[in-house]
């Protein structure tokens, strides 16, 4: 009963904030011009922390502008890495190095979260996701390609993993968020809810606490990111869209996927590495010790070698 009450209460506050607050310029993510520029401008900072030669593109699709980071060699398999809510694709920084020695890497920015992707429709539903995503790898012709998600970008890929016909071949979730089962420990999550309605430097500080056992690892220049994120887009209530997959839709997925969780994450428990395993049939599952949800960030080589081992 507490969590349904709490996502009532979200609901509604997130409703709230994005209706009390006066458009200043059109766009689905931030909020006035120069607040949006503020944020490219420290994205692109943070980008520079890859430290390998990258190029970036903008895909036309019927939603608006799908931004796309191309790294790797282009001869290797194709790999799509799908990023955790608010981090954007610069969020990879930590493990685009081993990823893109033999993948070919595809980055994509989220259109409903903030990053250099434009949505230009209404609110993406489910099945909008899915075309989406669908006409990005239609224009640079992936066929049995990886696919890395994590958090809320781990659900992504477990919806596109579901469906009948898709040309994914190895699937990695990262603390997929709503994925297995729903936010584990939500009295702990409530530090990001207020971060996002109330953002100060403090409850910044307090929620990379929540998230990650080791913060202090964290390149300032992707926390200033990060923080401008939460700052500055419109509060969005399109996560309470995003429900666990049914048993059908788990025992759907034929491919090989890996499922990595910390073992201190807010969003993930042992419950949802068993319920991975159940449903699953081709599946591996893994508890990374002294990790939080920020897993990749908190421990990275052992994230790192995990996810090579099972794509190669």
């Amino acid at each position: 009963m507490p969590k349904i009450y709490f996502r009532i209460l979200l609901l509604l506050l997130l409703t709230g904030c994005s209706s009390t607050k006066k458009v200043k310029f059109d766009d689905y993510v931030f909020k006035t011009k120069s607040e949006k520029q503020a944020y490219i401008n420290s994205y692109d900072k943070s980008l520079k922390l890859w430290d390998i030669p990258y190029s970036e593109e903008n895909v036309k699709t019927t939603y608006g502008i799908a931004h796309v980071i191309m790294s790797g060699p282009k001869n290797g398999k194709d790999l799509v890495l799908l990023h955790g809510m608010d981090a954007s694709s610069t969020m990879w920084f930590p493990n685009i190095k081993p990823l893109a020695k033999n993948h070919r890497i595809y980055a994509i920015d989220f259109m409903m979260e903030p990053g250099k992707s434009t949505l230009t429709s209404k609110p993406l539903s489910s099945e909008e996701i899915v075309l989406l995503y669908n006409e990005v790898f239609d224009h640079y012709k992936l066929k049995k390609f990886d696919i890395v998600g994590a958090s809320r970008g781990g659900w992504i890929a477990t919806l596109l993993a579901t469906k009948k016909g898709n040309s994914i071949d190895k699937v990695v979730l990262l603390s997929p968020a709503q994925t297995f089962k729903f936010i584990d420990k939500v009295g702990k999550t409530t530090s990001a809810l207020m971060l996002k309605l109330f953002p100060s430097e403090k409850k910044f500080g307090k929620t990379l606490k929540t998230f990650s056992t080791h913060p202090e690892k964290i390149s300032p220049i992707y926390k200033r990111q990060f923080y401008l994120a939460n700052k500055y887009a419109k509060s969005n209530s399109s996560m309470l869209k995003m429900h666990p997959f049914s048993d059908d839709e788990l025992k759907s997925i034929t491919n090989p996927v890996l499922v990595l969780i910390g073992d201190n994450d807010v969003i993930n428990s042992e419950e949802s590495l068993e319920r991975a395993k159940k449903y699953l049939i081709n599946s591996k599952t893994q508890m990374i010790k002294d990790a939080g949800h920020f897993l990749t960030i908190d421990q990275p080589k052992v994230v790192n070698d995990a996810m090579i081992n099972f794509l190669e």
